[in-house]
């Protein structure tokens, strides 16, 4: 039974916003009981629980059934590197990993929640969740062709965007972005160069007659 608040209680945004993160942090907190994790988070109005790879389809199916979630939004990944392209180097080191996300939602209520779970660089693999929920299908597909993830037991792994001689996996911190001066563009054009200017100039300055029997500075008189 819900109790409501005297009718002269003041309600604060601040208030309300420790509610919400309240309810965020419950959700999680159930989520993570459901999937048999104790790795979740509740910041910034997002509950979040990590689970082992070796339990993604059943947390995933234990999301929908269990807690209602029968809403797929998107699935992507995240590469976490040491490496740093530009300004300075990282002052602390992190574990190197791809770290695969999917955020669940529910058609009832404002429920939402992230699942994610951690790959080895060098073991990208996970089970395809495609049967549960089927807009996972090209969301994988576009995880594999952007970062090189491999989901097991997919359907149809073909690529959505790259041809197939395309090389290399655009989304990792290990892909070239300098690739256009290591290797020729495709689409490069021959540009001819400019005329020179100097024979122009030189006339100008000397005052010599043009060619068209003027002189340099006007025309003829």
């Amino acid at each position: 039974m819900t109790t409501n608040p005297p009718e002269d209680t003041e309600v604060t945004e601040e208030a309300v916003e420790e509610a919400a993160a309240d309810d965020v942090a419950a959700l999680a907190e159930r989520v993570a009981g459901l999937v048999e994790s104790e790795d979740w988070t509740a910041a910034f109005g997002n509950a979040k629980v990590r689970v082992d790879r070796s339990h993604w389809v059943e947390a995933v199916l234990a999301a929908r059934d269990g807690a209602g979630l029968d809403f797929f939004s998107f699935l992507s990944a995240v590469d976490w590197s040491n490496e740093v392209a530009v300004g300075e180097p990282l002052e602390e080191t992190i574990e190197e990993r791809y770290e695969v996300l999917v955020r669940l939602s529910s058609g009832r209520n404002n429920d939402s929640v992230t699942l994610s779970t951690d790959l080895p660089k060098d073991d990208a693999r996970l089970p395809t969740i495609s049967g549960v929920y089927g807009g996972a299908n090209w969301h994988e597909r576009e995880a594999a062709e952007m970062f090189g993830i491999h989901f097991e037991g997919h359907p149809n792994p073909g690529k959505l965007y790259l041809v197939d001689e395309f090389e290399g996996f655009p989304l990792r911190k290990s892909y070239p972005l300098v690739s256009r001066e290591i290797k020729p563009w495709p689409g490069m054009v021959d540009v001819e160069d400019m005329p020179s200017t100097e024979n122009v100039e030189g006339e100008a300055s000397s005052g010599q007659p043009s060619a068209d029997g003027g002189d340099a500075e006007g025309g003829a008189e």
